[in-house]
C-alpha cells in the first residue's frame, strides 16, 4: 500500500511540472505578443513641466507663515 502512495505522489509531481511548463510557455508567448503591439500616443502635446504661477506662489506663502 505504501508503494502506491509513493507512485501517486510521483505522478502528481510530473503532472504539475508538465502543466507548469505549459503555462510558462503560454505566458512567455503572450507577453511577447503584447510587447510587439504598438501603443497609441496618449497626448499629442507634451506638458511644459512645472511652472510657478501667482496662484502657486500664494499657496507657498501660506505654508511659510505657519
Amino acid at each position: 500500500m505504501k508503494k502506491q502512495a509513493s507512485d501517486m505522489s510521483r505522478r502528481q509531481l510530473l503532472k504539475t511540472l508538465a502543466i507548469g511548463s505549459a503555462a510558462g510557455a503560454v505566458a512567455t508567448v503572450s507577453g511577447q505578443a503584447m510587447a510587439a503591439t504598438d501603443m497609441p500616443a496618449t497626448t499629442a502635446k507634451k506638458a511644459d513641466g512645472y511652472r510657478e504661477t501667482e496662484h502657486i506662489r500664494s499657496y507657498y506663502d501660506t505654508l511659510r507663515s505657519k
